[in-house]
């Protein structure tokens, strides 16, 4: 009896050794060995997706107060907005241009137009939000009538927005361009200025602080704000009929191959929002003007 227990033992010893290196060594694919490993690629794989972090690039008023009215929803949404503020209108696009934000959110899109062509950029509008009309504000002369003759007008100095200063001008009646000029005259389209003004060629965001030394200037509408003028201050403003409404239309930019972007498109949704209208209407009270 002895004997059967010892062999039967020692069979189930030798057995359990087999066993044992198989599990070792073999490994086999789809074994029980691998089994908490694959569980947990499947656990990861189905969960939810995490947080993205879109960076987008703006000047200070009004389009970084417009976006911090939707980083809370966007937020709800899986999505965290990162606004970097930015006071020139060359940086937000070179860093669009080189990955470095995701999308900004500054500029019109006849400047956007303009700059891809200037510098070879591949910029794109995924969505046009608002309008902010141009405005002439008085410096040394306090209306328009009592321009004398040679009085200096400061206007931006890029080229689509000293076309619309030059247009708003045209508007009030104290210069006439050439023919077919539009949105891509300069100074050289002048063909009547029965003031004789002179016009002093300015970095837009640089305006406001020299206002002072001029008979007026065209300021544009962001600039404005952040040197705490309204609108109603403005002696004159573009009219929103025709051109300005649409040549003139701020948008969100991206780089060509990323307009699809789901967290960027949801940035655009977000503000088109209701909301975001309302909040536009009764801060900017005419200064911005929502397009949607």
């Amino acid at each position: 009896m002895k004997k059967k227990i010892f062999a039967l033992a020692l069979a189930c010893a030798v057995s359990l050794s087999l066993l044992a290196g198989c599990g070792a060594n073999d490994q086999p694919s789809g074994g029980n060995s691998q089994a908490p490993v694959n569980s947990d690629a499947g656990t990861e794989a189905s969960a939810p997706t995490e947080n993205v972090t879109i960076r987008v690039g703006a000047t200070p008023a009004p389009h970084v107060q417009i976006l911090e009215q939707v980083v809370d929803v966007l937020a709800e949404q899986g999505i965290t907005l990162e606004i970097e503020t930015i006071n020139d209108y060359n940086t937000p696009n070179d860093g669009v241009e080189d990955g470095s934000l995701d999308a900004n959110y500054f500029q019109h899109i006849t400047y956007m137009n303009g700059y891809n062509a200037d510098n070879g950029t591949h910029l794109v509008s995924v969505g046009e939000i608002h309008y902010e009309p141009l405005g002439l504000y008085a410096g040394k002369t306090d209306s328009i009538d009592a321009l004398p003759d040679g009085a200096q007008i400061a206007v931006p100095n890029d080229t689509t927005n000293e076309a619309r200063a030059l247009l708003l001008l045209e508007q009030e009646g104290l210069l006439t361009l050439a023919e077919g000029a539009g949105i891509n005259a300069t100074v050289l389209d002048i063909v009547d200025n029965p003031k004789n003004l002179e016009f002093v060629e300015l970095e837009a965001a640089q305006i406001p602080t020299r206002l002072a030394d001029v008979d007026m200037a065209v300021i544009n509408g962001n600039y404005a704000m952040g040197a705490g003028m309204s609108i109603a201050d403005a002696l004159a403003i573009e009219s929103s009929e025709g051109t300005a409404a649409t040549a003139y239309a701020n948008v969100v930019a991206v780089k060509e191959g990323n307009e699809n972007n789901e967290a960027i498109l949801a940035l655009v949704e977000a503000l088109k929002s209701d909301e975001v209208k309302a909040y536009m209407e009764e801060t900017f009270q005419g200064s911005v003007v929502p397009l949607f």
